[in-house]
This record gives structure tokens, sequence and C-alpha cells, in this order.
């Protein structure tokens, strides 16, 4: 459906695209618009992650339920005159300059932005390669399971989209950003971090075979949101994992039919529809009974999804009062999420930080991928 729509506006932008009147300028079609910023949010897991990923997508089809927060990923593209793209990571403090042909090459340094430039230009741009300055910022640290290198995927082609006047929607972004990771950069993962990213707030999704995806926004009530927040605890473990090893794993597990491994992943898929249930209803018991439930499925989907840093965590979480808790994302590292009474918080912040791990509180936000002009 998604690849349809795409194909069409793609075609439509590239008909237009040197008469469009709002990119007509000394330097073409590229010079009315100098500067576009964008941000995108990170997301939370809270059931049915890793049913979004192939195989078990096309064979089973999977179902997830997550919620964005107010970490966010934030994008900076400004039009240049020297026929450079220069490309920076703030927060990395990683930096590349390169000459203005396509393709970009992968080197494995700022890939990411890369394969953005390269897709822009190639379905939308008619091949022209503009020179630009692409610079992003992250709020998390990388391999954080909040789903950041999905979300900034989505935040630089939202940057590009209102620089260029792309016809993108938030299918569309999210379709177009997993295209890029999965299939131009061959990354593994799944589908949910991009269309959390573009569309925002709490979803329920719905995974179908040949990247058919439904986005079910919920309308929680605000005091429901307001207490998941005053219980809601995230404790970075330290390590910034690498998903694309578990990742991988779990799809080997669901292709070889592995039992233990593709009933945990229906486990999950029904604790998604759970957990949906349990927030409209604003039932908090059930939502951390489900979110408990769903971490015991979670790890018999590969190894490596837990280990000693992670079941310390939650061992002294869970003595100090927490009634839930799970990693984030694909697992090995990152954040863990816990929910605890609000009588109970400083309690289990003060016995992680015994422990070494620092802790942060949340907000859940309802805006997805936003941008403006300078």
């Amino acid at each position: 459906m998604c690849q349809e729509q795409c194909s069409q506006q793609a075609a439509i932008t590239n008909s237009t695209a040197h008469s469009h009147p709002a990119t007509s300028g000394p330097n073409g079609r590229l010079g009315a618009m100098p500067r576009a910023r964008a941000r995108a949010p990170l997301r939370l897991g809270l059931a049915g992650g890793g049913t979004d990923v192939s195989p078990y997508t096309e064979l089973h089809g999977g179902a997830v339920m997550n919620a964005t927060i107010d970490r966010y990923i934030y994008a900076s593209i400004t039009l240049a005159d020297d026929n450079a793209v220069e490309i920076e990571s703030h927060d990395l403090d990683r930096r590349q300059r390169l000459p203005a042909r396509a393709p970009l090459p992968f080197d494995g340094m700022l890939d990411l932005h890369k394969a953005v430039y390269n897709r822009v230009t190639r379905d939308f741009l008619g091949g022209e390669m503009p020179p630009l300055r692409i610079s992003t910022f992250s709020e998390a640290p990388a391999g954080s399971g909040l789903g950041s290198s999905s979300t900034l995927v989505v935040a630089v082609l939202q940057a590009m989209t209102e620089l260029f006047d792309l016809p993108l929607g938030e299918y569309d972004l999210a379709h177009l950003a997993y295209q890029i990771e999965r299939e131009d950069l061959a990354l593994a993962g799944g589908r949910q971090d991009q269309y959390a990213a573009a569309f925002g707030g709490f979803n329920f999704m719905e995974f179908f075979g040949s990247d058919n995806v439904i986005v079910n926004p919920l309308r929680i009530k605000r005091e429901v949101i307001a207490e998941l927040e005053a219980q809601t605890i995230l404790c970075f473990t330290g390590i910034s994992r690498q998903s694309a090893t578990i990742i991988a794993e779990q799809s080997r597990n669901v292709e070889q039919g592995s039992r233990r491994s593709i009933e945990a992943m229906h486990a999950l898929k029904e604790s998604a529809v759970a957990m949906k249930r349990a927030l409209l209803k604003g039932d908090l018991d059930e939502v951390s009974r489900t979110l408990d439930a769903g971490w015991s499925s979670k790890r018999d989907m590969a190894s490596g999804i837990t280990n000693p840093q992670i079941e310390d965590a939650l061992r002294a979480a869970r003595a100090a009062g927490a009634t839930a808790g799970k990693v984030s994302g694909a697992g090995g590292g990152g954040f863990v999420m816990f929910l605890a009474p609000l009588e109970r918080r400083r309690a289990v912040i003060t016995a992680l930080a015994e422990r070494g791990y620092k802790t942060e509180t949340v907000r859940f936000t309802a805006e997805g991928a936003t941008a403006w002009r300078l």
C-alpha cells in the first residue's frame, strides 16, 4: 500500500521538480529554502516488540503497542554553494565532507545520513545532487533501545521533506525510512520505530505481509497518562548495544521453525492486544502485569536479550518496590523501563543508584516528526 503511494508521489514530484515555485532561485530549484530543521520523538516499546521483524511478520502478522516520549533526535539541513556534502553528528562528535556526487559511499561513517541523501536525491530530485550541510543531534545515546537509529532517519527525511517540499505523509515517511535502513543499508531490524517516530503518541500497530502496516492511534485519558508517567522510571544499563546480532538470531529462529521462539512471539503479539485494552480502560495494574508477562516471553525469542547486568537491575528495582520491568528495544543493553507506585519511586531510584545505574523520568508525547524553516 505505502509502496504504491510513495511511487505515485515520487512520480508526481519528479514530473514537477524543475517548475515548482517554492524551489526556484539563483541556484535553480534549490535556492529559495536555505535551511530546514526537524525533530522526531524516540519511543518506549510497551508490548509486542519483535513481532514487527521479518519473517515473523510475513508468516504470522505482528502487533506492537508503543508510545513516544520527550526525547528527540534533531536534524538540520542547510543548502550550500561549494559542491560538497558535509555531514555531522553533534552527539557522536563525528563529521565528514564529501563531493556532491551520486551516490555517497557507505563506509561505516554516518551511513544513515548518507543513505537518506542518496534516496531522496534519486527518488525525488531527479538525480540532482545538491550541496548540503546535514547535522543531527540525539537526546539519547546510541544503542539506547529507544529506536534512535530509525528515529534519526525519520528526522533527516522530515527535514528533507520540509526543505524540498516533498509530498510525504506519515505513512510514506515511515515506509521510506524503513526501506532506507532495511534495503539500502541492509540493517537488521523491525518496523515499529519508523512509524512511532513519524506518527507520535500512543499507537497500536499491526504489521502484515508486503509491508502492509496499520497504525491505530489510541485516545488514552489524560489522567491515565499522568499516572503512567508517575510510575515510569528509565534506567540506563550503561551498555550501548548493537541490536542487529540479536535481531538476526531472532529471524533465524523463526526461519528454522524454533518452537520456543515462535511461541514466545505469539505470546508477545497477544500482550500487545492486552496492553492496548488495559491502557484504554485505564487499568494500570493490568498494564504492569502485561509488561511483566511480555518481558518473560521476550527472553525466549533469542539469546543475548538479557544478561547479568540487566537481571541485576531488575532484581534491585523489584526488591525496592517496582511492579514490572522490561528492556526497551531488542535487548542486550540500553534502557530498562520500570513501573513502580509513586510511593515506591524514590526507593527504586535509590536502589538502582546504589548499584551505579543512572535513572531518568519521562513524559509521553502526542506529536510525531515535525519540521520548520529558518
